[in-house]
Parts: structure tokens; sequence; C-alpha cells
């Protein structure tokens, strides 16, 4: 596993109880050494992960080895059916999406995909989908509102592909488009931030009835490394820039972008990739039947409220 900087007394740790553990057998007496280690981990665990920096969570919200999107499909989604293409240029990796079902009820799929390994992740753009991905998405947007099955999106990109192969075919247009779908279907939204959710690129599938972030994800209007570019004209004042965005899922939710917090299973998502899986799974599931069963009559006019909501002085 990688090892982040903050985390390198925890691997200390860890390195120490994977030496002795093979010995256990054969030497009893270490299994007692092995358990004290095994509580002092577990301690270090809780004290490093409850009190993480801002640019401590977007270093665990960028991790390698958190879940992807696949990841959250392939284990929620049944009989899923993946979908390409945009109808006007291509194929984009770095945007998925799909139909299945999510508990028996039929959905539409949309999220960004970093990819695991290096090959993927080249092939994937690093999670950063170019206009043909945005107008993919849409396209499946208005299909879950022509066949009434609710959206489950899942948000991981730094942002949308900022180069000039992207401008010339119109991104900016396609990321707008993407929203004014979102904010138009009459079928309930439910958006998940999984990892990093940068910019435009992030808010274009995230226009959603309910959004929920895990404990260890960001969302901002730009990456901490972008915005001390700007502010600061150098990319080494990106602990102070991630300081000031306010980009981490308390913040949200106490300015009330977000709806609810996901707690993480101690250590990150990145240690614990199945059980992550299944609570963000559960969580989806409960808001949909939240939302279906609810008092909300016009999903779009209730994301428009809530939207329109969003920055107000007094919630600063």
């Amino acid at each position: 596993m990688i090892t982040l900087k903050f985390e390198e007394p925890i691997f200390e740790v860890e390195a120490k109880i994977n030496k002795l553990r093979p010995r256990v057998a054969a030497e009893p007496s270490i299994a007692e050494e092995v358990s004290r280690l095994e509580q002092k981990l577990e301690k270090l665990l809780s004290k490093t992960y409850d009190n993480l920096s801002p640019w401590e969570r977007v270093q665990v919200a960028r991790h390698s080895e958190r879940p992807k999107t696949p990841d959250y499909i392939e284990v929620l989604i049944s009989d899923f059916t993946p979908l390409a293409g945009d109808r006007y240029f291509g194929e984009d990796p770095a945007m998925m999406g799909g139909i299945g079902r999510l508990d028996g009820t039929s959905v539409v799929v949309i999220g960004q995909n970093k990819g695991h390994d290096t090959n993927e992740r080249i092939k994937c753009n690093f999670g950063m989908p170019n206009p043909e991905g945005y107008r993919k998405a849409r396209r499946l947007m208005q299909m879950a509102d022509r066949f009434n099955m609710p959206l489950i999106t899942f948000i991981d990109t730094a942002g949308a592909f900022p180069g000039i192969e992207a401008e010339e075919r119109g991104q900016a247009e396609a990321i707008a488009k993407c929203l004014e779908t979102g904010f138009n279907l009459s079928v309930p939204i439910v958006s998940t931030v999984i990892g990093e959710g940068g910019s435009g690129g992030a808010i274009a599938i995230g226009v959603a009835n309910h959004i929920a972030m895990l404990e260890n994800s960001v969302y901002s209007v730009i990456s901490p490394e972008g915005c001390a570019s700007i502010l600061w004209k150098s990319r080494e004042n990106a602990v102070e820039a991630a300081n000031a965005l306010r980009l981490t899922a308390y913040d949200l939710l106490k300015l009330e972008v977000i709806d609810e917090i996901i707690k993480e299973p101690v250590g990150g998502a990145h240690r614990h990739r199945k059980k992550t899986i299944q609570i963000v799974g559960d969580t989806i599931k409960r808001s949909l039947s939240n939302l279906l069963n609810g008092n909300v009559s016009d999903f779009s006019e209730h994301r428009n409220k809530k939207f329109l909501a969003m920055g107000r002085a007094n919630a600063l």
C-alpha cells in the first residue's frame, strides 16, 4: 500500500505486526506481543484519522487504492449494462455509465473513473472527462428521464480535462448542458462524492436531490494546487489553500452544500474497500427510498430550490 507521510507511524506498527505474525504458531509467547501491537495500531489509526487536516484529507481522497466507480458498480448494481458514446464524437472512458438494478430497482448509473493501475489511469485520462464524456452523461440522464429510472452518480474527478482539444470540442458547453439537464429531470437523483470532487467537472453530475460525501473525500471549486497557483503564484502553498477552501465533508455539511457524511471505517476507505462499498450502498438505498416514498412530489423543483439556497450569507 502507498504510504502517505502522516501515516508513517502507522505503517511502522503494521510492519512489526506482519513480521511477527507468521511466528505466532511456532512461538505462542509472541501472540501476546502481536495482540499488544494490534491494540496500539487501532488506537493510532483512530487518533490519526480523527484529527486529519484538510490537506491530509485531500491526500486520502486521492489515494490510489480507494474504491473507484467501477468497484461500486460491480458490487452494488446487478445486471449492469455499460453504455458508451455520446452520439457526436466518441467514447470517453473517464466517464462511465449504464443501466442496472439497485436492490431490485432499475436505475441509471453515471460516474467518473480514475482507473486502478497506470495503464487504466492513462486510458481514463486520470478521471478527467472530455466533452464527449459529459455529452454521454447527458444522454444517459435523458434516458433515465425517458424511462422513469432514478439516477445514481459517483463523483471522483480532479476536474474536467482542460486541454485545448477539449476546449475546441466545447467543454464548457458540454458541462453547462449537463447541469441544465440535471436540474430538469423528473426522476430522483442521488449523488455520492467517493474521492475527489473538483470544479464544474464534478458538479456536472452532482446536481442531485440527495448529496452525500465519504468522510475523507473532498469537494471544491478548484484543487488546492490550482488555488495556490492563482493566489500565491506557487503550488507550494497548497496546504494553506486547502485550509482556506473549506473542502472537507464537515465544512460542506455545515454550509449545507451536502446532505450527509458517510463515515469511513477507521483507517480510511483504502484500507477497508469492501466495507466502504457496503456502507455507501446502504446509504444510497436509504436515500433513494426516502425520496421515492417521501414528501417530494416534484424532484426537479426540489433540486432547484436546494441549489438556490446554497451559499447564503447566514450559512457562512
